[in-house]
């Protein structure tokens, strides 16, 4: 095969199964990228060329691209056509926002922005992002209640170009939706879930006693060509949140 040109999969599709036709193709093709016979940056063939090979609609096998992409396993850009997306981003997690999640659930959040900085250091956490060591990273730290109480405790770190970044857009806007503002689009993320006793500054803002449990999430996400966008360490009231997790069979 040529450099440059994609690679045509064997795909088999039923048409007496009950499942989607877009869904059988999304997850064969899926399986091909996840097991490595299409590899990053690798081109990817065409709907049409699909579509006429395989005897499926062209809205079909869109649905089924389209599909891939939300997933963080292909990457469009005019002018180049579909690729393969960065490895780094090949994790099927889902990327809840909290502000969207509790207003999805009639809540009314409301948000206090207790620590905002443009000059934070950690190398850790810059090598989390792909950055330099020593670069000043962009630190907020917020409490986010609903009418009830308080849910948790959120800290992001960003790259310096969002120095710019305003607090009062934090007050009125979910982190994520001011991502999205700036056409970034967190596309998949890496979580790390699990539950601990809380600080005595936890247990200030969230109203809990010293032996009372709190859920912990820390997320780095990426934009679909695998570059990092944010790094989150978040913890909330194990009464006012939990996290639902969808299982696919393979």
């Amino acid at each position: 095969m040529l450099p440059g040109m994609a690679q045509q999969l064997p795909v088999q599709i039923d048409r007496n199964s009950p499942v989607p036709l877009y869904h059988q193709l999304a997850e064969q093709l899926a399986e091909a990228i996840d097991t490595g016979v299409l590899k990053p940056g690798d081109a990817f063939e065409n709907e049409l060329s699909m579509a006429e090979r395989l005897n499926l609609s062209r809205p079909t096998v869109r649905r089924a691209i389209i599909e891939l992409v939300s997933r963080g396993l292909l990457v469009r850009r005019r002018g180049i056509g579909t690729t393969v997306a960065n490895e780094v981003v090949h994790r099927r997690y889902g990327l809840p926002s909290l502000y969207d999640d509790l207003k999805r659930e009639g809540q009314n959040p409301h948000t206090e922005v207790l620590d905002f900085r443009t000059d934070y250091v950690d190398t850790r956490i810059a090598g989390l992002l792909g950055l330099d060591p020593e670069c000043p990273l962009v630190f907020v730290e917020r409490l986010r209640t609903v009418d009830e109480g308080p849910v948790a405790v959120l800290r992001n770190w960003l790259g310096p170009d969002w120095s710019d970044l305003e607090t009062d857009e934090l007050v009125v806007y979910g982190l994520y939706t001011l991502i999205r503002a700036r056409n970034i689009v967190p596309a998949v993320g890496y979580q790390h879930i699990s539950a601990r006793h809380p600080n005595e500054n936890e247990q200030r803002l969230l109203h809990l006693e010293p032996t009372d449990p709190v859920l912990t999430m820390s997320r780095r996400a990426y934009d679909p060509s695998g570059q990092p966008v944010e790094y989150g360490d978040h913890c909330y009231r194990w009464d006012r949140y939990a996290i639902d997790i969808t299982a696919y069979s393979s």
